[in-house]
């Protein structure tokens, strides 16, 4: 059977962009910039670019990019963009937890859910953070962001995606989050580029911030920082607090 998040972005890469979710791509690239303090000598690695927002912005602004993803809809829909901006970028299908790479890279940014926390097992989870840091150069920096598991205890997951569904995009319905497990299950409805309903039973990894600390940690990162994620707007003066849905990790060797 295949895995839902396979099904959900196949025939994807048309409606993909217009997602709330995808809005704040020049704010988040603003922020990676600052984070490399405008090198543009160095190698970056998107996992989970899909229809390659951020790699192609990055790439606008004179960085060498890499973008993997698992759906070949949203790497077509990638490369079609990149090509009409006269852009030359490795759009790649790849599983994140089982990478090409090893000391290939200064930095790797996984940004909105790309891969990690999607996987059906916390050890599958582990694998894309360790394959992201065999990826990375000796002294390389890892961003990426994900669900912030302080928030469903204070607030309704179902109520808080609903406040941010526009017409015509993904709906999530029905969210019902397992203490023990820290997993949202929900069924999220949505329709392809074709037009095909697709009604599927999900489930998302939420964390708390002292759990991606360890994982980090026994994966030899030295320094590693969690903030608040605001949509487009990523902030190192933004403490995390129960109120963000996402949290913004910043990691170094």
């Amino acid at each position: 059977m295949k895995q839902w998040y396979k099904t959900l972005f196949e025939n994807y890469g048309q409606k993909y962009d217009h997602e709330s979710f995808t809005k704040g791509t020049t704010g988040e690239c603003d922020f990676i910039e600052q984070e490399v303090c405008f090198n543009k000598s160095i190698k970056i690695l998107d996992i989970g670019c899909g229809t390659g927002r951020h790699s192609i912005e990055l790439s606008k602004r004179g960085y060498r990019v890499t973008g993997i993803d698992l759906s070949d809809s949203l790497l077509a829909k990638a490369r079609e963009k990149a090509e009409k901006q006269g852009l030359t970028i490795d759009f790649l299908k790849c599983d994140a937890r089982a990478l090409p790479y090893r000391n290939d890279f200064d930095l790797v940014i996984m940004l909105c859910e790309g891969a990690f926390p999607l996987m059906e097992t916390d050890e599958m989870n582990y694998e894309i953070l360790k394959n992201a840091t065999k990826s990375l150069k000796e002294h390389g920096k890892f961003i990426f962001t994900t669900l912030n598991g302080l928030f469903p205890l204070y607030h309704s997951v179902e109520k808080f995606c609903a406040s941010n569904i526009e017409p015509g995009n993904a709906a999530y319905r029905c969210n019902s989050f397992d203490l023990m497990t820290f997993r949202d299950h929900n069924i999220t409805e949505v329709k392809d580029d074709d037009g095909n309903f697709k009604k599927l039973e999900c489930n998302e990894r939420y964390y708390v911030p002292c759990e991606i600390t360890w994982l980090l940690k026994t994966l030899g990162y030295t320094k590693i920082e969690i903030f608040g994620a605001k949509l487009g707007a990523f902030s190192r003066n933004d403490a995390l607090t129960t109120e963000d849905y996402e949290m913004l990790v910043i990691a170094e060797k």
